[in-house]
């Protein structure tokens, strides 16, 4: 890849960086994208869920494609103390999508100036994919696919604890789902002192957070996967007083639509079982909000072939240990055929982790990046 458009890539990395925007806020960094996009022939169009930008470019008949970076920043204060550090309190890009909004530029902009392939490519950046706000599918459900047809869509996401000039993808899971449940505990409030006088909410609400634990290990198979935590539990406001009310709030993980199921019933039994055994009520909402970010079969084996044309078929990993965290690139896989994968960014130092306030998006890997897109967009369209 040419040191201008390295340049360049480096250029705009920082300025994101230096300017993070939280979820739907992504104002300034969408019109830097629409700006650079246009200044090299792209048909642009913004405000596609509130904040998103999609860039069209078309060399004659052929497949359509899209590729999706998300643009959003992390509600957390930077610890580094570099020039181009955050300037905006309290926010900061923990994540790199600044550099992934980087890298797509920057293949947008090698594809411009690339006369060999052949089709449509739509360069699609995404807001709000932090948090329960769901950029992603917000975008889908305000026609996204139907207004930029695409045959396939595919997503990248730098991956700390992977050397950089490596990828890693599957054929199947990638990240787990995400949902949230609350489960509230009704009983009968006493004096501290005279218990046998009420139903102790908070000794069942206690009874439940260690019997659900019992749903992975013994509920669901050692075969399948998945993860129930409870994060919070609130009740009760006097040093003498058992309350009446108890809240337990968590959330559950896993990569099948089935275990899924089987997790939200089980909690449900469980709570309402022990609830009625220590005379309360326990009442269940549960909350799906991610579905698992699934790879289809053709569309990885593509990306994993755009990968090793990038970086040598030696430094593609396939078969990789997906994660339980999750990503709402989900929408768009439910919606179209297409695949995610993750590419290294360590050197001989590790970086930091993901959402850490010493977190910085390596600028050795942008030019990897930016080449992994414009050689997935040359095979797309040549098959």
């Amino acid at each position: 890849m040419d040191s201008d458009l390295i340049d360049l890539m480096t250029k705009w990395r920082h300025a994101l960086h230096s300017c993070p925007e939280t979820a739907f806020e992504e104002v300034a960094t969408a019109d830097l994208v629409a700006g650079v996009l246009r200044q090299y022939g792209f048909e642009v169009h913004g405000s596609i869920g509130r904040t998103g930008v999609v860039g069209t470019m078309t060399r004659s008949a052929g497949p359509a494609i899209g590729l999706r970076a998300d643009m959003d920043a992390l509600p957390i204060a930077e610890a580094n103390s570099f020039a181009h550090r955050s300037q905006h309190e309290g926010k900061m890009h923990a994540c790199g999508h600044d550099g992934h909004t980087a890298m797509l530029l920057g293949a947008a902009v090698a594809l411009s100036r690339d006369p060999s392939w052949r089709g449509t490519v739509h360069v699609i950046f995404q807001p709000a994919e932090e948090g329960p706000a769901g950029g992603g599918k917000m975008m889908v459900e305000e026609g996204l696919f139907e207004r930029f047809a695409c045959d396939a869509v595919f997503g990248l996401h730098n991956w700390p604890g992977f050397p950089r000039g490596h990828f890693a993808i599957n054929d199947g899971p990638m990240m787990a789902s995400f949902d949230t449940f609350e489960i509230v505990v009704d009983g009968k409030g006493s004096h501290a002192a005279m218990p046998e006088e009420g139903s102790d909410v908070l000794v069942c609400a206690s009874q439940i957070v260690t019997a659900l634990q019992t749903i992975i290990s013994r509920r669901i198979s050692p075969k399948e996967s998945g993860v129930v935590s409870v994060t919070q539990i609130h009740g009760g406001e006097a040093w003498n007083v058992l309350p009446d009310r108890a809240v337990i709030r968590g959330t559950v993980r896993c990569f099948s639509i089935d275990v899924q199921e089987r997790i939200r019933s089980s909690i449900g039994e469980v709570s309402t079982g022990i609830a009625r055994a220590l005379g309360a009520s326990a009442t269940l909402d549960y909350r799906y909000a991610y579905p698992a970010t699934i790879n289809s079969a053709a569309q990885a084996d593509l990306a994993a072939a755009a990968a090793e044309a990038t970086v040598g078929a030696s430094s593609v990993r396939r078969g990789c240990v997906p994660s339980m965290a999750s990503e709402d690139f989900a929408f768009m896989l439910h919606a179209k055929p297409g695949a995610y994968i993750w590419m290294g960014v360590d050197e001989a130092t590790p970086a930091a982790p993901l959402h850490n306030p010493h977190y910085d998006f390596n600028d050795a890997a942008l030019a990897i990046g930016a080449t992994y897109w414009v050689n997935l967009v040359k095979l797309f369209c040549a098959r």
